[in-house]
């Protein structure tokens, strides 16, 4: 099914006299004439938006794309009546839109939210792959082009390959156009609150509050470009951290969820059911008794057997990170129970250093030596 289309008959029924005898476009009966013949697909258009935005979800997943969410909308029928009644801009009694269903682009629509400026050209190229871009435009060079305030976001205009509208399913979406918006968190922040600006070009606003404005929107710009640096910097990082491991160099690798990880599967064995939120605990625990890299953790260990110290204590071999909290327990002894931070905490400490203490026996018991081990400030 296609866009259905007005007519030079329905152009005409649009259309009145001037008093001076001149036609004037009849905007009232052109906006009731768009409402009815959108109505009619709106539930068409609906469905399209469903499926482009499904599509969009399945092929980011397969490219493991993460981004903060996708939304997915048909475009309400008054909505559509309020834009097919705009006039031009050189000439306010006539219409922009004379055949609205044909012109306006954005009736079945998708916006996907990312969290960072690189997976926005990431979305773009999985859009240009899954669909037929008919149009694309970036409309943050068009705001700066135009010297006015607004959020950016690219926009595609789009349609369903033929191979996809050969079958049933897509069928109903052959000739129907989609629009998809592409934006940071940090844009559609700004998009949020534009509704509530009075102001939109610049060279109108008062001097003070268009100083302000472009500030806000420099400082969303310099935010974007930040984040996108910082996570960056963050993979190299872990990249680097991980070559360290490899290559025996643990003083150089500070103690982080992912290095940690890294080397407990190194030195454990993996651990599947292990979360990165209890990575990230265990790290903040070691911290706090002073540890800062994967050298003194790695000394800590040394000459303790793992598997036996927990099977000591709990008659199996633990998980991951059991295993190694007991293991640094029975080779720093008291300094364990002094540096912890349940120890610290009123409502921990009462029973947290009998328990340790009952470890500690379980282990001399066992022959396993409880050490005194704490980690030196480099």
């Amino acid at each position: 099914m296609g866009n259905e289309s007005w007519g030079e008959g329905d152009t005409a029924a649009a259309a009145g006299v001037n008093g001076d005898g001149t036609s004037a476009f009849d905007f009232e009966t052109h906006r009731k004439n768009a409402e009815e013949s959108y109505g009619r697909m709106r539930g068409t258009y609906a469905d399209m938006a469903l499926t482009v935005g499904n599509l969009l979800e399945k092929a980011l997943s397969a490219h493991s794309i993460t981004v903060h969410s996708i939304e997915k909308r048909a475009k309400e029928v008054d909505s559509f009546g309020r834009k097919a009644v705009r006039a031009l801009e050189e000439d306010a009694e006539r219409p922009k839109y004379s055949d609205p269903m044909s012109q306006i682009t954005d009736l079945a629509g998708c916006r996907v939210i990312t969290f960072f400026l690189k997976n926005v050209e990431e979305v773009g190229q999985i859009i240009g792959a899954q669909f037929f871009v008919q149009e694309k435009a970036n409309r943050s060079a068009f705001l700066r082009g135009e010297e006015r305030l607004g959020y950016e976001s690219v926009h595609y205009i789009v349609q369903l390959k033929e191979d996809r509208l050969q079958l049933p399913e897509y069928a109903p979406f052959r000739g129907l156009c989609a629009e998809i918006q592409v934006r940071t968190i940090l844009q559609h922040a700004w998009a949020e609150i534009e509704h509530d600006i009075q102001y939109k070009s610049v060279d109108v606003l008062p001097a003070t509050i268009r100083r302000r404005f472009l500030a806000l929107a420099g400082m969303i710009e310099i935010g974007d470009r930040e984040f996108q640096a910082i996570f960056d910097s963050h993979n190299e990082l872990r990249v680097e951290a991980r070559k360290s491991i490899d290559e025996g160099r643990l003083k150089d690798v500070e103690l982080t969820p992912d290095s940690l990880q890294n080397y407990l599967d190194r030195r454990f064995g993996p651990d599947m059911r292990m979360r990165d939120i209890s990575y990230a605990w265990q790290v903040k625990t070691l911290r706090n008794m002073g540890f800062e890299n994967l050298a003194q953790l790695d000394e800590c260990l040394s000459g303790y057997d793992d598997d036996a110290v927990s099977r000591a204590l709990w008659g199996r071999r633990q998980g991951q990170l059991t295993r190694l909290d007991d293991t640094v327990m029975a080779s720093m002894g008291e300094n364990f129970i002094r540096r912890h931070h349940w120890a610290e905490d009123p409502e921990t400490a009462d029973w947290f250093e009998p328990s340790v203490r009952r470890r500690h026996d379980l282990l001399k018991a066992a022959g396993i030596p409880v050490g005194s081990y704490a980690p030196k400030s480099e």
